[in-house]
């Protein structure tokens, strides 16, 4: 049984943060989105596009704030000087200045971090050119399981070619995904050149599935 520990209501619908046992449980018009008991892709995606990044001084975006682990994550590579988070949910970005998901509740207050309340799309448009050493994007669930219709978008060439044009040379940007999408994969060929998908098996109380990350560099 599901206790229900903040619930907000936005031009997008129904937010709703559950606590399940001894997890919580981030949901969206009733579909489930992540939850703190199954956090390796999220931290994953962090540190994977981090190994492949030289240098110090980073500047990092994180699109989709989540449940706060793969900022957290980020935060832990000390050569990170910039974390830019992006969430389009104000709410959400409350309840972690309100201490609401313990694990990650220090992060939002990194003096690292400058978050943006807004859509991801219009967030990095308005950036100026190789602003970013690292672009992480973890804002729906994949292009073929969306939360929000209005996201496919992200996974398109015309906002992959935007994404390319912010990072410096040498800059990665990496997508979160529930599934494999050859089509994904074959828009980040075409925009970056290259791309690698990186499959993570994940256990879901007795279910067994895999997540991917897609990792382009510039």
């Amino acid at each position: 049984m599901a206790e229900l520990v903040a619930r907000g209501e936005t031009e997008r619908g129904e937010l709703a943060l559950l606590r399940r046992g001894d997890s919580l449980e981030l949901r969206v018009n009733g579909v489930f989105v992540m939850d703190t008991a199954h956090t390796e892709t999220e931290r994953e995606l962090a540190t994977a596009t981090l190994r492949a990044v030289g240098g110090a001084d980073l500047r990092a975006l994180i699109g989709g704030l989540g449940l706060g682990f793969t900022l957290r994550e980020v935060l832990a590579d000390r050569r990170v000087r910039e974390a830019h988070v992006v969430e389009i949910e104000p709410d959400l970005v409350t309840w972690h200045r309100d201490g609401l998901v313990p694990e990650t509740a220090a992060a939002i207050g990194d003096d690292r971090v400058r978050c943006h309340v807004g859509d991801v799309a219009e967030v990095i448009a308005a950036q100026p050119p190789e602003r970013f050493d690292v672009v992480l994007l973890d804002v729906d669930n994949g292009p073929d399981f969306l939360v929000y219709d209005a996201n496919s978008a992200i996974y398109r060439g015309e906002f992959l070619a935007r994404s390319k044009e912010k990072l410096v040379p040498g800059g990665t940007l990496a997508i979160w995904s529930a599934d494999t999408s050859p089509e994904l994969k074959a828009a980040l060929h075409e925009v970056f050149g290259n791309c690698e998908e990186l499959a993570i098996p994940v256990q879901l109380g007795q279910h067994e599935t895999t997540y991917h990350l897609f990792l382009s560099v510039r």
